[in-house]
């Protein structure tokens, strides 16, 4: 028996996120694909890199602390319909707003909202595991360590990973179906190999979002920031899922 049969009742909210998120990328894929912005100067692509990351700190920050307050009040969690519902509202919301002042303060509705459905996973974790704590700052670490090399990476050798884009949003088109099947038909196996595609998708899709503002692609620091979040927040979901399966002590 694995991590998720006994987290179905308590956090089903887990494979519900990453399959839920999978459809961030799929719009993102799409949005792009549809209107193909020129490329932008490199001062303007510098400009972006920085806004990007920026807003991406303070996101993080504001969902961890969300996290934070989830699990002070023992906030119960969310069916995996509502939780979906509010998500596409957000991030429908976000995407109308991009061009506009409020697109900012939609986006930390849209990571404040996930924050808090992280929070039941986290105190489900720490209930479960003796080693609960440590589970998640091996995820929390591995996350961190992951998304700075490859950032850097993309960032320093300039390297141009535009055509990797459709096997990924290939690949995450089919984890977001299987992530769904775990979750209806109750397949702890199916649900840890989601576990382990969306790691490798989220590192891909890291190094090709990264690339894109490289390059001048990608024009919109607020979804750039909504598409590295999200990928930051799989990654981390994802790892805490798999550690928890093969690592996790049981109380």
């Amino acid at each position: 028996m694995s991590v998720f049969d006994d987290l179905n009742k308590k956090s089903s909210v887990n494979s519900v996120t990453m399959a839920s998120n999978a459809q961030t990328y799929q719009g993102g894929f799409g949005q792009q694909e549809a209107y193909a912005p020129a490329e932008v100067s490199g001062t303007e692509a510098n400009k972006l890199i920085r806004n990007t990351y920026m807003l991406l700190s303070m996101t993080l920050l504001f969902s961890a602390v969300a996290a934070g307050v989830a699990m002070a009040i023992n906030m119960p969690p969310l069916h995996w319909l509502l939780t979906l519902g509010i998500y596409f509202g957000l991030l429908f919301l976000t995407s109308a707003l991009q061009n506009s002042v409020w697109g900012i303060a939609s986006v930390f509705a849209l990571t404040g909202f996930l924050g808090l459905t992280l929070g039941p996973l986290l105190s489900a974790y720490l209930t479960m595991f003796s080693n609960g704590s440590q589970l998640i700052m091996m995820a929390f670490g591995s996350t961190a360590t992951i998304f700075l090399g490859l950032s850097g990476y993309a960032l320093t050798s300039r390297k141009d990973f535009s055509f990797i884009g459709g096997f990924i949003f290939v690949g995450i088109l089919v984890a977001f179906l299987a992530g769904i099947g775990a979750i209806v038909f109750q397949l702890p196996g199916l649900s840890l190999a989601v576990s382990a595609m969306f790691v490798l998708l989220m590192c891909g899709f890291i190094l090709y979002q990264t690339s894109e503002m490289v390059h001048g692609r990608e024009t919109n620091y607020i979804m750039t920031t909504v598409s590295l979040y999200v990928s930051i927040f799989n990654l981390f979901v994802s790892l805490l899922h798999l550690f928890g399966a093969f690592m996790g002590e049981r109380e």
